[in-house]
């Protein structure tokens, strides 16, 4: 599991948007980029080559999940 402190130190490598923890994924915060970045052995692949650009639809019902804004 990802420590408080460590999420709250990270960001999308691409756009430096703020990360929701998502079971095994740290997702951004960014409309337009949508980035998805799994977590391997509690390490998180912080690639952009490794990431996966997730749909509007998915990446809409994991930000409200998390209480944060889709707009």
């Amino acid at each position: 599991m990802i420590d408080k402190e460590l999420l709250d130190r990270l960001c999308c490598p691409e756009t430096k948007a703020d990360l929701v923890l998502d079971g095994n994924f740290l997702v951004s915060v960014d409309k337009v980029t949508r980035r998805r970045y799994r977590i391997e052995d509690d390490i998180p692949i912080m690639l952009i080559e490794e990431s996966e650009q997730l749909s509007m639809d998915e990446w809409k019902s994991i930000m409200q999940k998390h209480g944060r804004p889709t707009e």
